[in-house]
């Protein structure tokens, strides 16, 4: 074979990869500059799908999360939970978050938010919707805050159908990360040490999960409508004020007098921790070091030459060497045991405390039961709020012992404590009243937790069931009608705990 054809071939040989590089190479960079480019979405657009014709590969990890879907019956692993929240939602109903393509039905299927017959019935408040949908930021631009904050949960049934989603985080027009939520900005320069308008770009991803994954509580605020009319809106509203520790805020309820309900039981003012993430992260050692939520839970990934971050947001540990791993030096197995261990020296201190601050519910309530009076009773259950406040504060961020496990312990450690200093004075007045040997009632199964604290159960769930069949199919009706529902995020199967 001549010199030259050899020469050719070789020189094809190596031409033709290189031509199909060069292709390749430009085209991921025409398609991460497609990506990076800015386009044209609906100002407070709630459709995810809409924005997924620009962004498919961060929607098509987001549509990842439902995977998490099984179903976690917390009151049937803890039933001392029943007891501590006698006479408020929880008792009735509680799972384990599932993934947030699931957040807006589970709020919708808790028998917590109940079985109403029409969007003025009970039990719960608008605010109730605040963190599940990207249609509560549309809803709050078309309305007004307050008005949307105004009245029932089942008011806005037909109009927040989306989970939460793309608009919830990013403005419309730049695609920045973006604060929809007015109450964390309120909160953020109530407190101080960082004012909204100063948050850097690492700061926005953290700050837009926390306009969720905080503590808040509902703040009756008058207001007047169109027509002249006085209404009470419930706006969520973070306790800040203070500072971010759980004392902190314990002492700004205490001051404000602010009770969430009174148990059914122990009759104690009581307060409800809802999901301190944000406050919790930031006496962690990721907080303190600048790391954010989304490093953590959204991690970069790589799909050829495209780099986006994942929308798949879980737990770290379930893409190890893609989040942990970047920074920690250690390999995986130690690193999960070290995780486990810290885990079970919370889970430990999680269990007394639950069994110490369930028996001083029911010991109060025979207390009370005895005739005990208000001023025997005010300083145990000061120590029965406080002690709960701080168990409920130091795992209802579910992540609390990865995020600050020190922290986590400490608070846990006050909370024992708090509880046993109530259980102490309650043999001295159950003593007076001649019962120092009562023994609390069994709750050690969720069935025998409810029936001591008298929950209808099987009513709940009936009340609850209607209204999945009746009013819940209206609102999905009216709701695809004005074409607000993304079909790819809907949820076909529908699991609960009860049925």
């Amino acid at each position: 074979m001549k010199k030259s054809v050899l020469v050719t071939i070789g020189s094809v040989a190596v031409i033709v990869p290189l031509f199909v590089l060069a292709l390749s190479i430009n085209e991921n960079k025409a398609e991460q500059q497609t990506i990076n480019a800015v386009p044209k979405i609906k100002r407070m657009e709630s459709v995810s799908a809409k924005w997924a014709e620009h962004y498919p590969r961060q929607y098509d990890s987001y549509l990842q999360t439902k995977k998490s879907d099984k179903i976690d019956d917390m009151l049937a692993k803890s039933p001392a939970l029943v007891v501590m929240w006698a006479g408020y939602g929880f008792s009735k109903d509680y799972n384990a978050p599932r993934g947030h393509a699931y957040i807006l039905e589970d709020n919708i299927n808790t028998l917590r938010t109940g079985g109403p017959t029409s969007g003025a019935t009970g039990p719960m408040p608008t605010a109730c919707w605040t963190c599940k949908s990207p249609d509560v930021p549309r809803l709050m631009d078309e309305m007004g805050e307050l008005d949307y904050f105004t009245g029932k949960w089942a008011r806005h049934g037909n109009e927040i159908v989306n989970p939460v989603g793309c608009a919830d985080c990013h403005d419309n027009e730049t695609m920045r990360l973006s604060i929809t939520r007015p109450h964390l900005k309120r909160a953020l320069d109530t407190e101080g040490s960082l004012m909204a308008a100063d948050a850097t770009h690492q700061d926005m991803r953290s700050l837009v999960c926390a306009q969720c994954h905080s503590e808040y509580y509902f703040k009756p605020t008058e207001w007047t409508d169109k027509n002249g009319e006085t209404k009470v809106a419930k706006v969520v509203t973070f306790p800040w004020a203070n500072g971010f520790a759980v004392e902190d805020m314990e002492k700004y309820y205490d001051d404000i007098n602010f009770v969430d309900w009174t148990h059914k039981i122990s009759k104690t003012p009581m307060l409800k921790a809802q999901h301190p993430g944000y406050e919790i992260y930031k006496t962690g050692a990721h907080g303190l070091n600048d790391v954010a939520c989304a490093d953590c839970h959204m991690p970069y990934v790589r799909e050829g030459g495209v780099k986006y971050s994942s929308h798949n947001v879980g737990s770290p540990m379930d893409n190890i060497a893609n989040t942990c791993l970047n920074c920690h030096s250690e390999d995986e197995k130690t690193l999960r045991d070290t995780v486990a261990r810290k885990l079970a020296r919370k889970d430990e201190l999680h269990n007394t405390a639950m069994d110490v601050i369930g028996k001083a519910h029911l010991e109060a309530g025979k207390a009370l039961e005895l005739g005990a009076t208000a001023e025997e009773m005010k300083p145990i259950q000061m120590d029965i709020r406080h002690a709960q406040w701080r168990w409920d504060y130091s795992i209802a961020s579910h992540g609390s012992f990865f995020h600050a496990p020190e922290e986590t312990l400490r608070i846990l450690g006050s909370a024992i404590n708090k509880g046993q200093d109530a259980r102490v004075k309650l043999r001295i007045v159950l003593a007076r009243y001649n019962a120092a040997e009562y023994v609390a009632p069994d709750f050690s199964t969720k069935e025998k937790a409810q029936k001591v604290i008298g929950l209808p159960f099987q009513k709940l769930v009936d009340e609850k069931v209607l209204f999945l069949d009746t009013v819940r199919k209206d609102w999905n009706k009216e709701a695809t009608d004005k074409g607000l529902y993304d079909p790819k995020t809907a949820v076909k199967e529908f699991k609960t705990s009860y049925k």
